[in-house]
């Protein structure tokens, strides 16, 4: 399961650009996880706006509704696997890439922020228990290329002495 938050000033995206960044931030996080764009995988990946009142964010000590910045935080939040620097780095670049795109500009704001958080094994909850990539590999590894799956087991067993 991959989450990401994207959190605004209000009124900073409208209903269409969200429709999209909906379908492009998925991509930018799945292609680099999975290894290929995969539409059926798109289901474990959700994406959350929120808005913030202008009273209610601060840039520089100064709240936006004094003095007005394109702020933007982006918190993605993935499934421990075979995360590289290259593959972090990736998904940070395409996450750039579509809010440029989707927004209309020629490049990213400086004052837009991405974090992009691991979380261990044993530390995700679903279904009534706790998720494993490993699991999710056994139930539905065919979305995955072969490499990219022996890459992920073997980063796991590393990594937690399996």
């Amino acid at each position: 399961m991959t989450f990401i938050h994207v959190m605004t000033p209000q009124g900073r995206l409208n209903a269409d650009q969200r429709r999209v960044l909906a379908r492009t931030l998925t991509d930018a996080v799945l292609v680099p996880e999975v290894g290929r764009l995969v539409p059926e995988v798109r289901r474990g990946y959700q994406v959350h706006f929120l808005e913030r009142p202008l009273d209610m964010i601060a840039h520089g000590g100064e709240l936006l509704c004094d003095k007005p910045s394109d702020v933007m935080v982006l918190d993605v939040v993935v499934m421990d696997c075979c995360w590289t620097r290259q593959d972090r780095e990736a998904v940070i670049r395409n996450i750039f890439a579509a809010l440029t795109e989707a927004l209309g500009m020629k490049a990213p704001s400086p004052s837009w922020w991405i974090n992009f958080r691991i979380i261990e094994e044993g530390c995700w909850g679903s279904r009534g228990g706790v998720l494993s990539f490993g699991d999710l590999l056994n139930q539905g590894g065919a979305a995955f290329p072969p490499e990219r799956a022996a890459a992920i087991r073997t980063a796991l067993a590393v990594k937690y002495d399996r």
